[in-house]
């Protein structure tokens, strides 16, 4: 069961966007009830046809949006652009400034031309000396730090995810919200821009902020000082890797009791959290000795009765057999416009206790919308033809 709140229903988006920046911001407003129409040249958005580790990209950030082709090359396929845009509340684009400009959809013609529009510009930099620049998710992750942080000395990672982008697109849905609010008072349309690097350096702030505070680096995670008397991986009987953490006084006395490690708890070395931290290079090889002698199923049904922060080591293919994620509304399932489904999760909040989908979330076939959409502002068959530029792929 799903809730029936849509909050941004009757609202029209139109997406011209690709990857994953600019679809994920466009999948969220969907989600919340807005009526999100993709705009793909006639050969189709890219993205489509990723493979390997791309392969999720379109399915996963491009939901419950309406598909529709336009040669944007074309006078007619311009035109018919700007016919969508008069009916549109929120335009969201993720193009280069140099090529938006060429076609005629700079933000701030947009804005002359479109007084109550809300231009929604996803983008690798904020207005400055980068501004220009071409950016992926991996170089900014370079440029900020984050990699630096996230793998050992010398050798920069990028995090496991598209992280970044994604948050990235969640920003630009924000500021969406944001923009509508203000409308509703000022009658106005906006100009947004939201910087893939900028949305980086927010990330690892608190690194940034820890040096201006005390003149000092921190070192990358997998070399950092701990805030905390055990915080790691450890092995079970099975030789299964379980993650345990004991950040409080209380959880270590919780764990030593759990663990049979009663000399841990009573040693006067070891009796505030401190002390507990600063002892952890002999600490936890006897913890580790404790945990390698209990199976995984034993120590998980003790570890979560008792509140001791913990979890297995998963493989995200592994998240499919979770019980929590397969709780009511935890995987929403789509269709592919090939044909088959696939499941994919939810938005990450409950409105009164019920997750929140913004209606249909399938995926569209390539301009399988085209025609429905351009029909409703009036363009005839001929105009629709001119427009969407299929012919030509004949």
């Amino acid at each position: 069961m799903t809730t029936d709140i849509r909050p941004l229903a009757g609202l029209r988006v139109v997406e011209m966007t690709h990857m994953i920046m600019g679809p994920s911001c466009g999948m969220f407003l969907g989600m919340l009830g807005a009526e999100v129409i993709k705009v793909e040249p006639p050969e189709g958005d890219k993205t489509r046809a990723l493979t390997g580790m791309g392969r999720g990209f379109y399915p996963t950030f491009n939901r419950g949006k309406k598909s529709i082709t336009l040669d944007l090359k074309s006078e007619a396929g311009k035109a018919a652009l700007h016919r969508l845009l008069a009916t549109a509340d929120v335009f969201v684009e993720n193009f280069r400034d140099q090529s938006l400009a060429r076609m005629g959809l700079a933000p701030e013609d947009l804005r002359a031309r479109y007084p109550r529009l809300i231009v929604s510009s996803l983008k690798g930099f904020l207005k400055g000396p980068y501004e220009n620049r071409t950016a992926m998710d991996e170089v900014v992750q370079m440029m900020t730090g984050m990699a630096y942080m996230t793998g050992p000395t010398g050798r920069p990672l990028r995090i496991g995810s598209s992280a970044n982008d994604i948050m990235g697109g969640l920003f630009g849905a924000f500021a969406v919200l944001a923009a509508l609010l203000e409308r509703a008072k000022d009658g106005k349309g906006h100009v947004l821009r939201t910087g893939l690097f900028e949305n980086c350096l927010f990330l690892v702030a608190q690194h940034m902020v820890q040096f201006d505070i005390e003149g000092r680096e921190a070192p990358p995670m997998p070399e950092r000082e701990f805030s905390w008397p055990v915080y790691d991986i450890f092995e079970t009987a099975e030789g299964r890797q379980i993650f345990i953490g004991a950040v409080t006084e209380g959880q270590w006395v919780t764990l030593c009791n759990l663990l049979g490690l009663a000399e841990l708890k009573a040693d006067p070395r070891l009796q505030t959290r401190m002390d507990q931290i600063n002892a952890r290079d002999w600490t936890l090889p006897i913890v580790a000795e404790a945990v390698r002698g209990r199976t995984f199923a034993d120590l998980i049904a003790e570890f979560e009765s008792s509140g001791i922060p913990f979890s297995p080591i998963h493989r995200p293919a592994e998240m499919y057999d979770d019980p929590h994620v397969n709780r009511p509304g935890g995987l929403f399932t789509s269709t592919l416009p090939e044909g088959g489904t696939y499941r994919a999760p939810a938005m990450p909040f409950e409105i009164d206790d019920q997750p929140i989908r913004g209606g249909d979330l399938d995926i569209a076939a390539i301009g399988a919308d085209t025609r429905e959409v351009l029909a409703a502002l009036g363009m005839t068959e001929d105009e629709i033809a001119q427009a969407d530029g299929v012919e030509m792929l004949a």
